[in-house]
């Protein structure tokens, strides 16, 4: 008699959740992977290839390659549009998952597309940032003037009920990522008012869909582009000491890329230090500190400027003001924990660390923290803790047989 699989639950569909169910469905293991958002792949499958032209290892083709693989695994069952909404026990574990009520069937779906022929101008239905997501559309909201029957294979649950299930799983690997700072917080540099100034990430989604840096304002390429580093991050007034890890990499990245395709585009970073994080990342820095202008200044204030630039203004070396107008402002925001972190931990049973972020310390033996829902880190770092939490499960069930 063929012997039954154990089953383990990944919390998160991010690049941390991707490596642990999949390093837990090769280990012989039923994974079920629940992912809150339409799509998996979290942020990380947002961001486009920055080789400039040689590979500079931002990871997002990693990220990729992992969706991919757990779309294709047979031991991998992705449940999209669902939450974790209780866990019971202390291993093996009683876990409910509620999916939610408007939703495309990934059972279903074979990614035809009519659906958004019919409603993607509207914004009804969202188009997934990559091909390797199935399905490849999602509902937004509630699917409210959504007739399903635009769907010729029946994958539309415009008006189902919220279903809900029960699991059991001997293992949970808890994955659910980070949220972006929210930098209209910082509301002097303008973001949400000044059409030309935006965010590292939205940087990224602009690139991965039309390849190139563009101002949003009117899509051109920038002659001059600023970067603010530590927005959100190693802030004491605002309650976020940390370093995000990733900030000063991802503006390098983007910023040598720009540089590589328009060699004229003038490149600034202010910064308060530059943190080495990475394989390879010093020598990178080294390379990019001759071909930008880095200033150790952070500016306090932003203006509009004609044409909608933006003017900057920071304390010189001298203490005197200076004032400097750019085509395009990107904040480097940083790393901050999930909103739902806090229930997930009662859920659970984890604990929190001072910052807010999730540990792995815990009365209920079975449960483990993967990724940035435990504290900053980068995509390559994500993976690996990822594939280590599910290293230490597969022991644990081992041991347990």
């Amino acid at each position: 008699m063929k012997e039954k699989l154990k089953n383990a639950l990944v919390i998160g569909g991010g690049s941390a959740g991707l490596s642990a169910a999949l390093t837990l469905a090769r280990g012989g293991v039923a994974v079920d992977l629940v992912e809150k958002s339409g799509f998996a792949g979290g942020y990380g499958i947002q961001y486009g290839c920055k080789a400039s032209p040689d590979c500079v290892m931002c990871g997002a083709c990693s990220v990729e390659k992992l969706l991919k693989e757990a779309g294709e695994e047979p031991n991998i069952r992705m449940r999209l549009s669902s939450e974790v909404a209780k866990v019971e026990g202390a291993g093996p574990f009683s876990v409910t998952v509620a999916a939610r009520k408007a939703r495309i069937l990934p059972e279903k779906c074979n990614g035809c597309g009519k659906c958004y022929e019919r409603y993607g101008a509207a914004g009804l239905i969202l188009r997934g940032p990559s091909h390797n997501n199935r399905p490849f559309y999602a509902l937004a909201g509630n699917g409210e003037g959504v007739d399903p029957a635009v769907c010729p294979e029946a994958a539309i649950a415009a008006g189902a009920s919220e279903s809900i299930e029960k699991i059991a799983a001997d293992a949970v690997v808890v994955a659910t990522g980070f949220a972006p700072f929210d930098a209209a917080i910082k509301s002097t540099y303008g973001i949400g008012k000044f059409r030309n100034v935006t965010t590292g990430l939205e940087v990224e989604r602009t690139r991965r869909q039309k390849g190139e840096v563009l101002r949003p304002s009117d899509g051109a390429v920038p002659s001059s582009i600023a970067f603010i580093q530590c927005v959100g991050s190693r802030d004491e007034r605002l309650g976020n000491p940390w370093c995000s890890q990733v900030c000063c990499a991802y503006a390098l990245r983007i910023g040598k890329s720009l540089k590589f395709r328009n060699p004229d585009t003038q490149v600034t970073v202010f910064y308060m230090d530059i943190q080495s994080v990475g394989k390879g990342f010093s020598a990178f820095y080294e390379e990019c500190r001759k071909d930008f202008r880095f200033i150790r200044n952070i500016p306090v204030d932003v203006f509009p400027e004609e044409n909608d630039r933006v003017r900057l203004m920071w304390a010189g070396e001298d203490g005197q003001r200076v004032e400097e107008a750019f085509d395009m402002l990107v904040l480097s925001v940083g790393i901050t924990p999930n909103p739902g972190t806090v229930e997930l931990a009662k859920i659970t049973g984890l604990a929190l660390n001072a910052d807010g972020f999730l540990t792995a310390a815990s009365e209920r033996p079975g449960l483990f923290v993967a990724g940035t829902a435990g504290g900053p880190g980068n995509i390559a770092a994500s993976i690996a803790e990822g594939g280590r939490a599910a290293l230490e499960a597969l022991k644990l069930m081992k041991e347990k047989k």
